[in-house]
């Protein structure tokens, strides 16, 4: 009985480590882009974030004071562990001739990276859960996600169409 528990809780766990590693991968892709396309006004987007966030998870105001300002420091951290890692692939891929030995070290990055993911994601879980309820968190992550896939949406269907947001 106790390990079908735990073995059902770790399931969980896995679950929810992935949906986190998602959620903050989606709003660097989004810097991205709009970083290489400057089409996006990062300001109004972040403020867009926060007001829909905020409402969606029905976040007070001291609540969300605590949350946007520590989410905002594992996207950071996060964006930054992801340039320098793109930084190592493409000095590897300058040369032409890209040996087995430079494949193998760009998977051996690919692994460190996810694995420095994993660590912040661990680090700022217990930071989260001292400025929200496990239910605010789980309802503020949703929303976010909710929210970039919607503005990524309608970013790409806005410069289809030549028009900016």
């Amino acid at each position: 009985m106790y390990h079908a528990t735990y073995l059902q809780e770790r399931t969980v766990m896995k679950k929810n480590i992935i949906l986190l590693i998602c959620l903050v991968m989606l709003p660097l892709q989004v810097l991205t882009v709009s970083a290489q396309n400057r089409k996006m006004n990062m300001a109004e987007y972040e403020k867009r974030k926060k007001e829909y966030v905020q409402k969606e998870a029905d976040l007070s105001r001291t609540e969300a004071d605590k949350y946007f300002p520590l989410n905002n420091e594992l996207t950071k951290k996060k964006f930054e562990l992801h340039r320098q890692h793109r930084e190592k692939i493409e000095r590897i891929k300058e040369n032409n001739n890209i040996s087995e030995e430079e494949y193998r070290k760009m998977l051996e990055d690919d692994v460190e990276l996810k694995m420095r993911e994993a660590a912040l994601d661990k680090e700022y879980s217990s930071k989260f859960e001292k400025v929200l309820t496990p239910e605010k968190l789980y309802r503020a992550q949703q929303a976010e996600r909710s929210f970039i896939q919607k503005e990524v949406s309608n970013f790409r269907s806005n410069r289809g169409n030549g028009r900016n947001r």
